[in-house]
Order: C-alpha cells, then structure tokens, then sequence
C-alpha cells in the first residue's frame, strides 16, 4: 500500500509516502525561499507529497533565523521557484503555514518587541536558534538562546493573525502551492492556545476546552474560505511537549478537534508522533479514535520505518506516512524504501543553516531494473 496512489482532495499522490515539514534554516535575508532550497526540494520529488518547512505568516510568527515566510512579493517569488521545481518533477507540495506565538526571542520580532501568546507564560525546554549577530544562513552557525517572556495577545490582534492566516494561504496558492497544512502541532501559537497549560484566558479563547478549541476552528474556517478545504490540512502533536505546551487531558482534547476539523471538511490531518528517546507512545485506541472523529485523510509521522509504516496502512488508521530524517539524507528515499536499499544517514551539523554541505549534496543510488523488491 506505501506505493500505491492514493487520491487527496482533487489531487493524486503517486505514493503514500510524505516528506513532512522540517526546519532547515537556510532561507536568505528578507526571509526568502532560495535556488539552493529549490533544488533540495526538487531532488526529493519523489514523495507523494511534500510539505515545505514551518513558513511563517508574517514578522510576528518567526521563531528561528533564517526561515521562510510568506507575506511579501519577495517571498512568494521565492517560493514560486520551489514550486516551479517540484512540479517539473512531477511533485505535489503544500506549504506549511506557521506562527510561533511565544516560542521566539526579541532579538528575531521587529523593533526587539515581546512574543506574543494566548497567556505571557514563558516557553520552557527546547532553545530557539538565533543569529542575533547577523551573520547570515551561510556565515556561520546561530546559536541557541532561551525564549523571550512573551505578552497576551488582545481580542482584536486574535483577529489580525487570523486574517493573516488566510493571506498567507492565498499566497501560498499565488507561489504555486497545491494546498498548505498549518502548523497546530509543537507548541507553536495554535496548539499554545488550544493546550490547558498554555493557555490560561478568561475570555471566549480560553477556559472551556469549546473555547481553547476556538482559535484552531476560526483560522481553520477562514484558510478554507479563501483557497478551499480541499487545499487545507492541519499538523498536530497530542502527546509532544515541546516548549512546555502540555494538555491535561490530551485524548479528550484532540479527538475534540479532530471532529471539529472534520466538521470543516479539511483535507488531512497530519499527526507528529512523539519521536525523541523514551517518548510517550501513542496508544493504537487513539489513533483508531482519531479515525472514527474524522473522515478525511490521516498522515502520521515520527520515526516511521518500512515495516511500521506497512503496518499503520494495514490497520486502517493511517492513509499516509512522513519519514523526516530519512527525507533530509535520501533525496530518493521512495526509492529506496521501495527496493529495500541501505539508506544515508543524515550529518546533524548541517540540519540547521549552512549551505549545500548536508543539505543538496547526499548521494542517490542509480535506478536499475535488477534492483530487489
């Protein structure tokens, strides 16, 4: 089934295989989607579907240095590049629409101002990566800093981010997307408002899990609006507590969502599996209560193998597969997946800014008809 077609929305995927958003750093000044990260995405074409990179809506929702947005002209011709390459090659890729909320620093917000987020409760565990002496995605590394105390957002910048969110879905569809998934997952600005411990509100975005659950559906609803539902998918991580964003009650609360996504009519969800060593595992009864709350397509990520990823077709409660650091050191990974070949492994210095070294220059193995199924 992992090389099988599977039909999505209006589009056909030519594998269940999905290369799924993976911070890279290397976007150049202005925030702008390069040739370098064109031809990182077009060797990976392979994919049934790619997801770019967290790329964020506006100034506001950039987290790390050197990532992409999508909220000027630079940036959408940038990203046509990208698109252009892909489906050159037969690709279909979404971009993943992203704000960090409070999981960013002053010295990346304009004018040095605080992070926003539903409640000024700082994030906690994983750093932020940072240029904060400007050197630039291909001088020298960044380094990690702590994350800046953030401020509440009012009612009124609610409704601002929102609408920034569908601007930058209707970019997206300008630069040549097929379709955006937004990041609701790792303790970024939709999940800090729908976690209980993130979010602490007394208006109608906090409290009741109706009302935590009420930033998701609005920037849901309004993304689908203006590009289709067809063309929106939704990240999720129920049992990751990256940056301190932890729900009490994570089941009660993701299936809740799920069914409010299914209301909408959305055209996948993507569940990120805890994926660090001695990560809670997600019970089956989850997934199978994710698969009875929601109808559409559902991608799961997070140390997948061949086996495992056969293993979730077969049972039903997964239609797709990412594989993330397999993708970063095999551009050909479908390839390889599909002949049962050795694959690269990945070098970590390179994850994060740099240029070519790790990023466009793994090797690929030559395609040839003997080659063991």
């Amino acid at each position: 089934m992992l090389f099988s077609n599977y039909k999505l929305g209006g589009l056909t995927l030519k594998n269940r295989i999905v290369m799924p958003p993976m911070t890279r750093s290397r976007a150049a000044k202005g925030e702008v989607a390069t040739a370098l990260m064109a031809e990182y995405y077009r060797q990976r074409a392979g994919a049934g579907l790619i997801i770019t990179e967290g790329t964020q809506i506006s100034r506001q929702g950039q987290g790390y240095a050197w990532t992409p947005g999508i909220y000027t002209p630079e940036q959408v011709a940038g990203w046509k590049q990208v698109t252009n390459e892909v489906h050159a090659n037969g690709g279909l890729i979404f971009a993943q629409l992203w704000h960090v909320g409070r999981v960013s620093h002053t010295s990346i917000q304009e004018n040095g101002a605080a992070p926003v987020a539903p409640s000024p409760i700082q994030a906690t565990g994983v750093k932020v990566f940072a240029d904060p002496a400007g050197k630039g995605a291909e001088n020298g590394a960044g380094e990690m800093i702590q994350h800046s105390m953030p401020r509440e957002l009012t009612k009124a910048e609610i409704k601002a981010i929102i609408s920034d969110y569908a601007q930058a879905a209707k970019n997206a569809v300008e630069a040549g997307f097929d379709g955006v998934e937004l990041h609701g997952a790792n303790g970024y600005l939709i999940e800090q408002f729908m976690d209980s411990q993130t979010n602490h509100r007394t208006d109608e975005y906090g409290g009741s899990l109706e009302n935590r659950l009420r930033f998701l559906k609005e920037v849901v609803t309004a993304v689908a609006a203006a590009i289709g539902k067809e063309k929106t998918g939704v990240r999720q991580a129920p049992l990751t507590t990256l940056m301190g964003a932890i729900d009490d009650h994570p089941e009660e609360t993701y299936i809740a969502a799920a069914k409010v996504l299914n209301d909408i009519g959305i055209a996948y969800i993507h569940v990120a599996e805890a994926d660090w060593d001695n990560a809670p595992v997600m019970p089956v009864a989850f997934k199978e209560a994710y698969r009875q709350a929601y109808s559409g397509a559902m991608i799961y990520s997070g140390k997948y193998t061949r086996e495992r990823a056969a293993e979730a077709l077969e049972k039903g409660w997964a239609d797709l597969i990412g594989f993330g650091r397999p993708f970063i050191a095999n551009p050909d990974l479908p390839y390889r997946l599909q002949h049962r070949l050795p694959l690269n492994e990945p070098d970590k210095t390179t994850f994060f800014g740099g240029n070519a070294k790790g990023y466009t220059d793994y090797s690929t193995i030559k395609k040839t008809a003997d080659a063991v199924i």
